[in-house]
């Protein structure tokens, strides 16, 4: 593994222009399960309370999973270092943007600034009528939330199976892709299309990517350069220990 910090350090210290590219991996550490897998969120809840049809037939059922998914259990959850060092590199100029395919805010949190949430987020509600935000924090989510505007049952600003990526989140993460010389990928499987087409266009463009994830994905033995295998928090304070001792 040290081998391969020091050369990812040697070529994040060397770019020009590295974009980081998260999945839900790097939210592990934070307590946040994955959506996927034997120990995912689908194993214990339906995913058809994410379907967008099933929510607006069946608000109120749906708003009482939701809340106890994204807003009671994720709302506990704090940053891990995967996130602060991730933060921190961007204040160092060494990571122009961050693409993220999770909805947990916990980027933000960790002080970011230049996010692309591929998916949305949870930190916001939306009107699907009259597309009115509210900030979920500043109201009871007890009760199913309404718009105060055109009384409709509100959304969680994140995608729901149905809807289409968010505009401007598409548009800035395939512009930051072109850009990129480095793509540093954290805990993606590679399995979400369309956001696991953004790394392959970086690679195709010519940048180099470091993959760092606890076990092999889809894009390691396809576009990988450099992969580091291990927890998301003890990689990347491993390489930004190793960028202060070049810097």
């Amino acid at each position: 593994m040290e081998a391969n910090i020091q050369k990812a350090v040697d070529i994040i210290l060397n770019s020009k222009y590295t974009i980081a590219f998260t999945g839900a991996g790097i939210s592990v550490e934070s307590g946040i399960p994955p959506f996927r897998g034997k120990d995912g969120l689908w194993s214990k809840y339906d995913p058809n309370v994410l379907d967008l049809g099933n929510f607006q037939l069946n608000p109120i059922e749906s708003w009482k999973v939701i809340k106890e998914i994204f807003y009671d259990f994720f709302g506990a959850a704090k940053p891990n270092a995967a996130h602060f060092v991730l933060a921190k590199m961007e204040s160092m100029g060494l990571v122009k943007a961050l693409i993220t395919q999770n909805i947990d805010n916990l980027h933000y949190e960790a002080g970011s600034k230049e996010v692309y949430e591929f998916h949305g987020n949870s930190r916001m509600l939306v009107c699907p009528y009259c597309s009115k935000k509210i900030v979920a924090a500043e109201i009871d989510l007890t009760k199913m939330p309404l718009c105060n505007e055109c009384h409709a049952v509100l959304k969680p600003d994140f995608i729901f199976f149905g809807e289409g990526i968010p505009e401007m989140a598409y548009r800035k993460s395939f512009e930051a892709a072109g850009k990129a010389d480095v793509v540093i990928i954290i805990g993606s499987t590679g399995e979400v299309y369309p956001a696991a087409n953004i790394p392959p266009l970086a690679k195709h463009k010519g940048a180099k990517v470091i993959e760092i994830n606890p076990e092999k994905s889809l894009f390691t033995e396809t576009i990988t350069d450099i992969f580091i295998q291990g927890k998301a928090s003890d990689v990347m304070q491993k390489l930004l220990n190793g960028i202060n001792q070049k810097i």
